[in-house]
């Protein structure tokens, strides 16, 4: 007797996904070797929003919710950072993100202006409750880790690349 999986393991997007998904993984990996060895705080480029934005524009809606959740908590069994309520934070953040983005997107039909309103958005629910966090003294996190300027910067980056590849096409949103 066949059993059949819900996912077709051959097909070229899920193989893409898959693809994909290990090389976040990796990348997610090795950022700790990667700023020691380049002496720089290589976390300023925001390393799983960026692999979360390649996967909202290059794979599908389940991949990018697949990763918002995965990677955090791999960084955190991995390295132990961020600290368990940042990870469920970030979690939370990146989940959010994505969910946005295929929300506005639909109402906006602009991939670049949803992406931008996404992580602005989820950036804003992030630091909300972060500083819920920091002052109900539930866990002791420093506020802002990464300067608001850069993120500011790579919000911008992210959308322009978003504008780039999606000028003529549209996300796949299945």
């Amino acid at each position: 007797m066949n059993a059949t999986l819900p996912i077709q393991l051959r097909s070229k997007e899920t193989l893409r996904a898959i693809a994909f998904d290990l090389l976040a993984v990796l990348f997610i990996y090795f950022i700790p070797a990667i700023a020691h060895m380049l002496k720089v705080p290589v976390y300023f480029i925001e390393p799983m929003r960026l692999a979360l934005i390649l996967a909202m524009l290059h794979t599908t809606k389940r991949n990018a919710y697949v990763l918002a959740i995965t990677l955090p908590v791999f960084s955190f069994l991995i390295s132990a950072h961020p600290v368990f309520a940042k990870m469920l934070l970030i979690t939370a953040e990146l989940t959010l993100n994505v969910f946005l983005f295929y929300y506005l997107f639909n109402k906006m039909k602009s991939a670049p202006l949803a992406i931008l309103t996404s992580i602005v958005l989820s950036k804003a629910f992030y630091y909300s409750i972060k500083f819920l966090i920091v002052n109900l003294a539930i866990a002791s996190l420093g506020m802002v880790g990464i300067p608001i300027l850069m993120q500011v910067l790579m919000a911008l980056v992210f959308t322009g690349y978003c504008w780039i590849i999606f000028k003529n096409k549209t996300p796949k949103t299945n």
